[in-house]
């Protein structure tokens, strides 16, 4: 059972926690990991985007000229790709990207990631975070004691100060850990979690 330091906000080390061997000990399975980030960034997509093709265009409704006696080709609609102002042809129309993946599938991607990162000395855990106040200058001053940047910080419930104290800083996010996902792991290149959070974490993915 992997074991790591718990941290106060002065990075002096407070204790140690264990860490769960099926969420933070468990092959890491790169298949998984890009299976899953697929199906995220495929569902996120709208696939509103649409053109109009030469039956919705307005106008040109009438016969440009005769069919015969100009010497030019006949036409039967202003409104055909071919003419300015006309419809397009083949263009994109509204399209779903759904993906799916099964729970479980989804659950290993999510321990691979953290196996992957505990590996790599890329965890940090701390008692707690909290700020008296809102102020973004505290909260970098307390970055830059861990002398750690682009940061995913993981809770186990809403701080208002925190919250809006990070949020003007960048490469940092905030998460509560039922928010925690594939795509902003790989994105960031530490994760700060809170001792709760580590706890609440474990219990959602043990399920």
């Amino acid at each position: 059972m992997p074991s790591i330091a718990v941290y106060n906000m002065d990075r002096q080390q407070v204790g140690e926690v264990q860490l769960s061997d099926e969420v933070f000990d468990v092959e890491v399975r790169e298949s998984l990991i890009h299976q899953a980030l697929r199906v995220q960034l495929a569902n996120r997509r709208a696939g509103t985007v649409a053109v109009k093709n030469r039956s919705a265009v307005s106008g040109g409704g009438r016969k440009p000229f005769k069919q015969k006696g100009t010497g030019g080709a006949r036409q039967g609609c202003s409104r055909a790709p071919q003419y300015p102002g006309g419809g397009v042809a083949f263009g994109p129309q509204p399209k779903t990207y759904n993906l799916s993946m099964n729970k479980k599938a989804r659950t290993a991607a999510l321990c691979s990631v953290l196996t992957y990162k505990l590996q790599t000395s890329n965890i940090t855990v701390l008692d707690k975070i909290e700020l008296e106040k809102i102020s973004t200058k505290d909260f970098i001053s307390f970055l830059k004691k861990f002398e750690l940047n682009k940061s995913l910080i993981v809770t186990d419930d809403y701080n208002n100060n925190l919250m809006l104290s990070a949020r003007n800083v960048p490469h940092i996010k905030m998460l509560k850990h039922d928010g925690l996902n594939i795509h902003d792991m790989l994105k960031y290149k530490h994760i700060i979690f809170t001792q709760g959070s580590v706890q609440s974490t474990e219990g959602v993915l043990q399920k």
